[in-house]
């Protein structure tokens, strides 16, 4: 046999080889896992058991999993309790910096939604008024973030304030019983605290920032099952199209779910976006800045590299 003809039939053979090992891994699924909040496109899919008819015909089942915040669902996905999930910005930052078993998978533009409020009667008219005062927010969420850039929007260090870090079911009592001064949160928490606990917005988010929502991995899931994971995305993107074109019916299935009452989820709904897509560089480049941020500010251990775990599919 040439020599060319052996190379050629060798990296045939290699081919199928992979493709053989991944239909494999697939085969050898019978249940995937997903992390969720109560907001957002995964809710959207689950109540709509898109995921579910999808796998169903594959003999896979799809197991769902709440979260209050992002980053308890980065530990759950490190250890593999979790295979895929909708996360903030920050969440994955602080997981990669401590070594994280993650990979980003899709990405989807926060417009709308999130922001620091503060009492309805509050002497806290501006960001500089932030000073001194006790700000609770989620230690490692997409919130904490958005502190440090309004504060260096005004001027002021992380030092200037208090942070409380509370997840969100404990801040909200905080902030209408006066534990705390400020708060920053995302929807349907922003919706509930404007709507129910007389809170007003000091600032929106798009106004200081652009933010990213990321769905994540568990990187020996995506490693072992890029096809299954492929599909996963897929669905996802497809119920983010249809939420962008029916806000009003998104509404109703979160307060389905969620039991956030429907008023609540209907201004979240209408204000939100939901459009999934990939990792493009400017989605990576606004995700280095954080990180960078972060670790100039000592918040995480180390200097890390968005694009070290970005997946990229190579099964087919």
């Amino acid at each position: 046999m040439k020599r060319r003809e052996f190379l050629q039939l060798s990296l045939v053979t290699a081919a199928s080889a992979a493709l053989s090992r991944g239909a494999q891994a697939q085969a050898d699924t019978k249940e995937i896992r997903i992390g969720y909040q109560k907001n957002g496109v995964l809710v959207l899919t689950r109540q709509r058991e898109a995921l579910e008819n999808h796998f169903k015909p594959q003999g896979v089942s799809v197991k769902w999993v709440e979260f209050s915040s992002g980053p308890p669902m980065m530990e759950a996905m490190n250890v593999g309790s979790v295979d895929y999930g909708a996360v903030g910005d920050s969440p994955p930052i602080f997981a990669q910096a401590a070594g994280a078993a993650i990979v980003y998978a899709a990405a989807q533009p926060i417009i709308n939604g999130s922001g620091i409020l503060v009492p309805h009667n509050s002497a806290i008219k501006t960001i500089a008024d932030l000073k001194g005062k006790r700000v609770g927010f989620t230690k490692g969420s997409s919130a904490h973030n958005v502190v440090i850039q309004t504060l260096e929007k005004a001027g002021l260090t992380y030092d200037d304030i208090t942070p409380v870090y509370l997840t969100p079911p404990d801040a909200g009592p905080a902030f209408a019983n006066g534990g705390i001064d400020a708060w920053a949160i995302w929807d349907p928490y922003f919706a509930i605290a404007e709507t129910r606990q007389n809170g007003r917005i000091l600032i929106n988010t798009r106004d200081v920032t652009k933010t990213n929502a990321f769905y994540i991995a568990n990187r020996e899931f995506a490693n072992r099952h890029g096809a299954l994971l492929q599909q996963i995305v897929d669905v996802t993107t497809s119920s983010a199209k249809w939420a962008e074109a029916h806000p009003d019916e998104v509404a109703k299935s979160l307060a389905a779910v969620t039991g956030v009452p429907l008023d609540i989820q209907t201004i979240a709904a209408r204000r939100a976006g939901f459009s999934v897509g990939p990792v493009t560089d400017d989605v990576m480049a606004t995700q280095q800045g954080v990180a960078d941020r972060f670790f100039k500010l000592g918040l995480i251990p180390k200097r890390i590299a968005i694009r070290d775990i970005i997946w990229r599919n190579t099964q087919t």
